[in-house]
């Protein structure tokens, strides 16, 4: 599974971030520069078949970022799924998963690795004081609109982002370029539950799957690799340029 960049610079909006690099040591960096505890970091996941490159992954995973390629056809996606669910408009600690709507342009990365830091066991990983945590305060009690703008004024995070964004392998593209990648990232509830949820800014809310992990399963077990396997398969074979990166302890 290849390096590649994020898309989703869609007309409209306010800001406009360098589309992170799909590559473990940016991610990584990120969440550390955002304040999660230096115990976490990212991984790629080079195949979902081969026991033997699966058994490179530490267990258990936290979280998952798939890259995939999306222009016009993840556009009808996105309609689709307008067409069929309400706008989500949770909020407070009963919330199952914290969702973060996308408002800035380019910026699909930094939302799937939100995704993946603020919800299930990751959360716990969050230093106290640090800015993902402070942040995570202010915004857990607001209804998703105000929750967006909250992150979208975010100085710290758009200044590690901004960081983060020319640290790749690949040269940083401009900010407002149409890149053809996306970022989607696939969570556990924090209810301890086991439900899994495709997290994904762009769309109405987050999306229950119709995975529920047992309490000795992780992401990666064979529920969660179908369910990714499933993702992809909608691309109807053309599986060219998907990536995988795992949210893991390897501390």
């Amino acid at each position: 599974m290849s390096n590649s960049q994020s898309q989703s610079g869609h007309c409209g909006r306010r800001k406009h971030y360098i589309p992170l690099e799909s590559n473990p040591e940016v991610f990584t960096e990120l969440i550390h520069t955002l304040g999660v505890s230096s115990s976490l970091s990212f991984q790629d996941v080079y195949s979902l078949d081969d026991p033997d490159l699966l058994s490179l992954v530490p267990r258990p995973v936290l979280g998952l970022v798939l890259t995939f390629p999306a222009m016009e056809d993840y556009d009808k996606v996105l309609d689709e799924d307008k067409k069929n669910r309400p706008n989500y408009t949770g909020s407070g600690e009963n919330e199952p998963v914290i969702w973060f709507e996308q408002t800035i342009g380019n910026a699909c990365g930094l939302y799937a690795l939100l995704h993946c830091i603020c919800n299930g066991p990751a959360r716990q990983y969050l230093k106290p004081d640090s800015t993902m945590s402070n942040l995570l305060t202010k915004c857990v009690p607001l209804d998703p609109l105000e929750r967006a703008l909250a992150l979208e004024a975010s100085e710290e995070v758009e200044y590690a982002h901004a960081h983060a964004g020319k640290s790749g392998y690949t040269a940083a593209p401009d900010p407002r370029d149409n890149v053809e990648h996306h970022y989607v990232a696939f969570v556990t509830s924090d209810k301890q539950t086991g439900e899994v949820y495709e997290m994904d800014g762009m769309k109405q809310g987050p999306l229950k799957t119709e995975v529920t992990l047992k309490e000795e399963e992780d992401l990666l077990s064979e529920a969660g690799q179908k369910l990714i396997k499933k993702f992809i398969e909608r691309e109807q074979g053309r599986s060219i340029g998907f990536s995988l990166m795992a949210l893991v302890k390897t501390e």
